[in-house]
């Protein structure tokens, strides 16, 4: 039996002192995703379950092995979302947001549920930024997601890192290519699983995506989509490449990538690096022409890419990323004696209400505690509010680094306060040789 007080297998919590870190990640890869014209959507964490099956495909191993389905008091099938795309098209339809001007660029940070076994970079529950370009059909709109995905990771500073893509064709040039397949593993039923032996009928492409070992091996030497893609498929294909060559953005063609949903058409890529082990592939995506047509909208060509933020932080770890400092108080005004301390609560609400961080005694400590406080949460100023304080109306703040002391007045503490701010930071920075040579 689980304990009520440990988190569900494949689950993590993410504690104060490293949430800053996910919280970075997070700002940065909205940020550039919003200069690149994406703008946040959010969908419920639950879809009726009918909605993955069809958009995802029932012979994935996602929606096969991995879904979280569930039946609700109103017998209806409900399923925790395992990916973000078919979401946000389901949500775009909905609301009629294909009607207005294209392309529409939609980005999201979500969390998603897929039942697998937990291993480094591979949780059960886990969170995925992702973005959706709906209504360009051109090679163009490939490229650029690609360069937005590679764009984080240069700001990032990801080395060691690797693009693979290739084209998966569309329904009439995969026709010829499931027959080529067919023939294939046909004469090798004896090293597939069963799960495979069933796919081999219904969509013989996702036995390459398979995870058992014998039907990778088995694979290894099937024939390869490129080789059956139509003229428009192989034109839009080598216009990718030509764009990407441009750009002077390194990549490689692997025919075996044809990723783990059954929605992708035409691009593909992935973004892989070894630094984590197993869990290579950082960021993975593709076209998917039909979808939107397929869960009940007008036909649109779209695309998109999802990027694990729990395996981007452990790449950034083993590469000893340095994150900004996680966010300190600007100041801990310490209090003796009722009075003082309501005069401490006074400013303290004048701080925050102006945008600075400020903390003050919770606790009913003594002044030396407080102060011991002040110390280990890394304060970057001290206030200790006295009787004679009261009656000065002024107050000595301390500089916990330097030691300096400075008095400021009680009454519009807040932009005394401020500017003492300001003041230490130009005086910082005329210390440096990039200052002195301005």
């Amino acid at each position: 039996m689980s304990k009520i007080n440990t988190a569900p297998r494949g689950t993590q919590d993410t504690l104060p002192d490293e949430s800053y870190k996910k919280q970075f990640i997070e700002k940065t890869v909205m940020d550039i995703s919003r200069s690149f014209g994406f703008n946040e959507i959010r969908t419920p964490v639950f879809e009726n379950t009918q909605l993955f099956s069809r958009s995802v495909g029932d012979t994935t191993d996602v929606v096969q092995k991995e879904m979280y389905t569930f039946e609700d008091k109103g017998g209806r099938s409900i399923t925790l979302r395992p990916e973000g795309t078919a979401g946000a098209v389901r949500s775009v339809i909905e609301h009629g947001l294909l009607n207005g001007p294209m392309p529409l660029k939609v980005s999201y940070i979500t969390s998603c549920y897929r039942y697998e076994r937990p291993q480094a970079g591979r949780l059960r529950e886990f969170h995925q930024f992702g973005v959706e370009c709906f209504g360009s059909a051109e090679p163009a709109a490939d490229v650029q997601i690609i360069l937005l995905a590679k764009e984080i990771f240069d700001f990032l500073g990801v080395e060691n890192i690797s693009l693979e893509i290739n084209s998966i064709g569309c329904s009439s040039c995969r026709e010829e290519y499931y027959k080529a397949l067919r023939e294939y593993f046909r004469a090798r039923t004896d090293s597939l699983c069963p799960t495979c032996i069933d796919r081999l009928e219904k969509n013989p492409m996702r036995i390459l995506d398979c995870k058992c070992p014998e039907c990778k091996r088995t694979a290894e030497n099937a024939p390869v989509i490129t080789d059956y893609l139509c003229d428009e498929c192989k034109a839009h294909f080598e216009k990718v490449r030509s764009l990407l060559d441009s750009l002077e953005i390194s990549y490689s063609v692997n025919p075996r990538i044809v990723r783990g949903l059954d929605y992708y058409t035409k691009t593909v890529f992935e973004f892989i690096c070894n630094e984590i082990g197993a869990q290579g592939t950082i960021c993975g995506g593709g076209r998917y022409d039909g979808l939107v047509e397929e869960i009940g909208g007008k036909p649109t060509p779209a695309l998109g890419f999802g990027m694990g933020i729990e395996r981007l932080l452990l790449l950034l770890e083993k590469m000893s990323f340095s994150f900004p400092g996680k966010p300190v108080a600007d100041i801990y005004i310490a209090s003796l004696g009722e009075q003082s301390a309501k005069k401490a609560m006074e400013i303290f609400a004048e701080l925050t209400s102006d945008g600075y961080s400020a903390r003050t005694d919770l606790m009913n400590r003594s002044l030396k505690a407080q102060l011991k406080y002040a110390d280990k949460i890394g304060a970057r100023y001290s206030a200790v509010i006295g009787e004679n304080d009261l009656e000065s109306g002024k107050v000595n703040v301390k500089n916990m680094a330097s030691g300096e002391v400075t008095e400021l007045p009680l009454d519009n503490f807040s932009e005394s306060f401020g500017n003492l701010m300001i003041s230490t930071i130009v005086a910082d920075l005329g210390d440096t040789d990039l200052w002195q040579n301005q």
